[in-house]
């Protein structure tokens, strides 16, 4: 808390919304976002693959059952919302799955602790404290969350081209959703089809990262604000935040995977003119 460590809270909020930065400009790299990110993503693979590994049919242990239970209700999502046929989307909408909740959920560790150690490991190294920055939040980071729909978005136009072919993809471009039934008509209509699609095809991968990140920002700021409250205070509403905002985590990182799982149906599904 800034009124333990001599500090303003104008101060306090800056540190804790300062990145570990490393470059400048363009080819700057937040490595705090990168270090943790892949940290979580090891936990998650290591997890489930000695999970898979130590599987059994008999009666099978704690960890087994949950495992079992989120593959089985990752895997119910896709059924009832995917309309083609794919083996890659059931795995990449669990490790999204997963992987964005376990990111979300570092917002629940206390505001101060791993900053604190971060600080506290770079004395002996002769760093300035007040230079030591950590923020352990990757989806916080609108890099980390603009990289997540990018991938996104790259799987759908690889999808839409591999399905519907570059004429065919080109064809919906051009026809939908104003469809016309003579050549006057769609030649009409084939410039304001354009646009509107592209407007659509641009704007899911911004929706996708920016309300993300939003939701993320805002719960952590709302954590560094409540640190900034006396502890009588500080505690009850740190505690609610928290029950709360773990509620918030989990539905982000369900809307995350439900919204890629449709835009790889759509990208599976072939409009016809009729």
């Amino acid at each position: 808390m800034s009124q333990n460590t001599g500090i303003t809270a104008n101060q306090y909020i800056h540190h804790h919304l300062t990145y570990w930065t490393v470059g400048h400009g363009f080819w700057s790299l937040h490595l705090d976002t990168l270090l943790v990110s892949l940290t979580l993503g090891f936990v998650f693979f290591f997890s489930f693959w000695m999970a898979a590994r130590k599987a059994t049919s008999g009666v099978p242990g704690k960890w087994q059952n949950m495992v079992e239970a989120l593959v089985g209700f990752v895997d119910q999502q896709v059924k009832e919302t995917f309309h083609g046929r794919n083996k890659l989307i059931a795995p990449l909408a669990l490790t999204i799955f997963v992987w964005v909740w376990l990111m979300n959920f570092m917002d629940m560790l206390p505001v101060d602790l791993l900053p604190r150690l971060a600080q506290w490991l770079g004395m002996p190294f002769g760093a300035n404290p007040e230079h030591v920055y950590l923020k352990v939040v990757p989806t916080n980071d609108m890099n980390m969350t603009f990289a997540l729909s990018l991938t996104v978005f790259v799987l759908t136009l690889f999808f839409s081209f591999r399905v519907k072919g570059p004429l065919g993809y080109a064809k919906e471009l051009f026809t939908h959703p104003f469809a016309a039934h003579n050549l006057f008509a769609k030649l009409l209509l084939a410039l304001p089809n354009l646009v509107l699609n592209l407007v659509e095809t641009l704007a899911k991968p911004l929706s996708l990262s920016l309300r993300l990140f939003g939701n993320m920002f805002a719960g952590e700021l709302l954590f560094v604000l409540i640190a900034l409250l006396p502890w009588w205070v500080q505690w009850p509403l740190s505690f609610a935040w928290t029950v709360f905002h773990l509620l918030i985590i989990t539905i982000q990182a369900f809307l995350f995977m439900m919204l890629t799982i449709v835009y790889l149906s759509m990208a599976h599904e072939s409009h016809h003119s009729h």
